[in-house]
C-alpha cells in the first residue's frame, strides 16, 4: 500500500511513555471529535462536543489498513489520534483485531470520561497498558481545565477509575497535564491520584506547540516531589529518539507536531 494512502494508521513514534509506538485512531474523521475542550490541546479545540459511542470507521478497514503497514520493532500499538478513542463503539473489536495480527501489546489513551461505563471498562480490559487522564481534583477544576461535555462529572471518573482498577490486570497510568492553571494544585491531584492505586504516573506539561505555555522544569521538579509516594515520570525526562514516521503529515494530524 502507498505510504499516502494510510488512512487511519499513523507513526511509528518515539513515545516518552510507551517506547516505540504505532498509533491507530479509530475516529479518523476530518474535525477533532472529543468529550474535553480542553485549552492546551496541541490538535486545536474541540468544534462539537461528543459523549456518545458511535462507530465511526469500520473494523475491518483499520485492520486491514494495519497488515499492510510495514514495522519492524514496536513497543505499543496505541489507540489515539484526533480525538478520544473510547467514542469508538468498536474499541473492543479492534484491540482484539491488533492483538491477533499483529501479536503485540495494545494501549490506549483516553481522557477518562467514559471510563464510568461498563461497556468502555469490558473494552479496555482487553489492553495491555491503559493510560487515564486527571488534570482537575473535583467538578469545579474539572470545568475550568477540560472543558468537557455537559454529562461530564468529575465524580463519575473517579469512580469508574476506581471500578477499572480492581479487574484491569494490565499496567495503569494516570497521567496529568499541568498547566499556570492547576500547578498550584498538585497536592490535591496527588491525593485524589493515592485512591486510585495506579502502576504509574506521568506527569505531562504542553512541549508541543499549542494555545498554553508549558511550566518550567523546575515547578515540574517541585510537582514531582509531590508525588514522590508514586511511581511517577515527568516528560522533561523523557528519552529521544529521531525515528521517522512512515507518513508525515497523517502522524502531524493526528499527534501534533513534535517537540
Amino acid at each position: 500500500m502507498p505510504e499516502n494512502e494510510y488512512q487511519y494508521i499513523f507513526g511509528p513514534i518515539y513515545s516518552w511513555r510507551l517506547g516505540v509506538s504505532v498509533g491507530i485512531d479509530p475516529l479518523s474523521q476530518s474535525q477533532k471529535i472529543c468529550s474535553f475542550d480542553c485549552e492546551y490541546c496541541q490538535l486545536a479545540r474541540t468544534d462539537c462536543l461528543q459523549s456518545e459511542r458511535m462507530q465511526w470507521v469500520a473494523t475491518n478497514d483499520i485492520l486491514n489498513e494495519l497488515k499492510f503497514f510495514p514495522v519492524e520493532h514496536v513497543d505499543y500499538y496505541t489507540f489515539s489520534g484526533r480525538g478520544e478513542p473510547t467514542l469508538a463503539l468498536n474499541l473492543g473489536e479492534l484491540i482484539q483485531g491488533v492483538k491477533t495480527i499483529t501479536k503485540g501489546k495494545v494501549a490506549v489513551i483516553s481522557n477518562s470520561t467514559l471510563i464510568d461505563r461498563v461497556d468502555v471498562q469490558k473494552d479496555l480490559l482487553l489492553a495491555d497498558c491503559v493510560l487515564l487522564k486527571l488534570d482537575a481534583w473535583n467538578q469545579e477544576s474539572l470545568q475550568r481545565i477540560n472543558q468537557p461535555s455537559p454529562d461530564v462529572h468529575f465524580s463519575h471518573i473517579v469512580d469508574g477509575i476506581k471500578k477499572f482498577r480492581c479487574f484491569f490486570k494490565g499496567i495503569l497510568a494516570i497521567q496529568i497535564m499541568f498547566v499556570e492553571a492547576n500547578k498550584s494544585f498538585a497536592p490535591r491531584i496527588a491525593r485524589v491520584v493515592r485512591d486510585l492505586n495506579p502502576d504509574e504516573v506521568q506527569l505531562n506539561t504542553p512541549l508541543r506547540p499549542s494555545n498554553v505555555q508549558p511550566i518550567s522544569k523546575k515547578d515540574m521538579r517541585e510537582i514531582k516531589k509531590i508525588f514522590a509516594d508514586f511511581n511517577a515520570k515527568t516528560v522533561y525526562e523523557k528519552t529521544q529518539k529521531d525515528i521517522k514516521p512512515l507518513h508525515d503529515k497523517q502522524t502531524k494530524l493526528r499527534h501534533g507536531l513534535s517537540s
